[in-house]
């Protein structure tokens, strides 16, 4: 895998926004601001990012919204739902929706820095696994019969 990693941060909140760029740049870890969903899609379009620290709610929809827009698995991108409640039904619900993780705000150094550590994680795994297959059915016929 290479070393590049890029981290979109998807927030309406400018301090939100500044305060994990800041963080993300101690990390050496390059980073894109967007404020809206519509940007965030946009911003998604023309660039892939290794996670994606997004706001519960946002001006023009939700991170549920974000990851419904992503239907094939492999594509989604992998985000972390930011809450400013830590309420534990808002995590399971977040998970069940399919995302990567939850922070609380304010955010803590290490708390990022786990959350990148473990996305770079992932993507070594996605990528040592290669690109999803689909066999044939001929083929899965052929194999099936001589086992």
């Amino acid at each position: 895998m290479s070393s590049w990693f890029e981290v979109l941060v998807v927030s309406s909140d400018a301090a939100v926004r500044g305060h994990l760029a800041n963080i993300l740049a101690t990390l050496s870890i390059d980073s894109a601001c967007v404020s809206t969903l519509h940007e965030c899609h946009e911003t998604l379009t023309q660039k892939r990012f290794g996670l994606v620290f997004c706001d519960p709610h946002l001006a023009d929809g939700n991170y549920q919204e974000l990851l419904a827009a992503y239907p094939a698995p492999r594509a989604k991108p992998r985000v972390v739902v930011t809450s400013r409640t830590a309420d534990w039904d808002e995590f399971k619900e977040a998970m069940r929706c399919g995302v990567f993780d939850v922070i609380s705000v304010p955010y803590r150094h290490m708390d990022v820095e786990w959350m990148v550590i473990q996305a770079k994680r992932a993507e070594r795994q996605a990528q040592a696994s290669g690109p999803l297959r689909l066999q044939s059915p001929e083929f899965v016929k052929a194999a099936s019969a001589s086992a």
